[in-house]
């Protein structure tokens, strides 16, 4: 009996991880608490299993019964629940699902049912998640997508921010992520796609895929590895050209990589990481040239080095982050 307890203890907790990890804002403290809660074996396979149910389930959302169950639930007045509590189907709405994954399935049939399959970062954050036919997904800082996965194609919706692609084989579903008005569509490979207002930047790492920007006339373009596309009012080349991929790629493993890049757009790179900005001060020479890596998040390597280099002067500001200022003051 207690062990049938634990058992059911352990489920609960492992399809409550999924959703926070899936659905909603992560905090770096939930990460960490993740991947200490793993370390369990049990939980690791119990976590596994809600993966695995994820996958199988996902095409009954569809379902008449499941469908009319989840009007239903609409229908109702919300409740209080506490943190292990999950939304539930009438008994009669059972049936199909109890047949294939027991309670914890119909459990989170309705989950799925109720909720928009949504990835989240803030700013600071980076997230990994493993979608249901197998791609994986990392998000960089301050990033939101929605998964639209039906059985003829997979698409995603890149909202705002940055994310890393590697897509799982499958010649009969393209995967589709839209950016705006920018699609970009593959089979098998790894890109990456950044999406800021008014402009979208992809670079392929493997493979190939095709682009689309249905603003520009509809135009077309196909990239090989090693290629980035920029689109947007900020784009100097509306065509491929070669890039650094892993230095392009580079905040995947934490660090932002600067080859030859204006002041000014380093300070914009490096605030995207932090809540703390850095203001470049009246005087600062904001079109010299910085190149290095450095750690997302910590302004302080950047912030020494570019001190040291261009003999500027750092100072705190009122309500927090720093101002770059020149060292002998601005000048008259």
């Amino acid at each position: 009996m207690l062990e049938d307890r634990q058992g059911a203890r352990v489920e609960r907790e492992a399809a409550d991880w999924f959703s926070r990890l899936s659905q909603t804002r992560v905090e770096n403290e939930d990460l960490t608490a993740f991947a200490e809660w793993r370390r369990d074996p049990l939980n690791l396979a119990a976590y596994n299993r809600i993966e695995d149910i994820s996958r199988a389930v996902r095409g009954l959302v569809d379902d008449p019964e499941i469908m009319a169950a989840t009007r239903e639930a609409r229908a109702r007045p919300p409740e209080r629940r506490d943190r292990w509590a999950f939304p539930r189907l009438k008994p009669r709405a059972w049936g199909p699902v109890l047949g294939l994954a027991g309670v914890v399935a119909a459990s989170f049939i309705g989950w799925l049912a109720l909720t928009a399959p949504t990835y989240s970062t803030g700013v600071g954050e980076q997230l990994n998640a493993r979608l249901d036919d197998g791609s994986r997904v990392r998000l960089n800082t301050d990033t939101r997508l929605r998964v639209r996965f039906t059985g003829d194609v997979r698409r995603v919706e890149l909202l705002r921010g940055q994310a890393f692609f590697e897509v799982a084989h499958d010649t009969r579903r393209p995967f589709i992520v839209a950016a705006g008005a920018t699609q970009v569509r593959a089979v098998g490979t790894k890109f990456d796609v950044r999406r800021d207002p008014g402009d979208v930047r992809v670079t392929l790492a493997e493979g190939k895929v095709a682009v689309h920007d249905g603003s520009a006339g509809g135009k077309d373009w196909m990239l090989a590895p090693g290629q980035s596309l920029d689109l947007g009012a900020r784009a100097k080349l509306t065509r491929p050209t070669a890039v650094d991929v892993p230095a392009t790629t580079a905040w995947t493993t934490g660090y932002v990589a600067f080859q030859d890049v204006s002041l000014a757009d380093a300070v914009t790179e490096i605030n995207r990481y932090t809540r703390q900005k850095i203001i470049l001060g009246a005087g600062v020479p904001a079109d010299r040239r910085v190149s290095g890596v450095f750690p997302t998040g910590d302004t302080g390597d950047f912030v020494a080095a570019v001190t040291k280099l261009y003999g500027l002067k750092a100072s705190p500001r009122l309500g927090g982050g720093l101002e770059l200022s020149t060292a002998r003051g601005p000048a008259a």
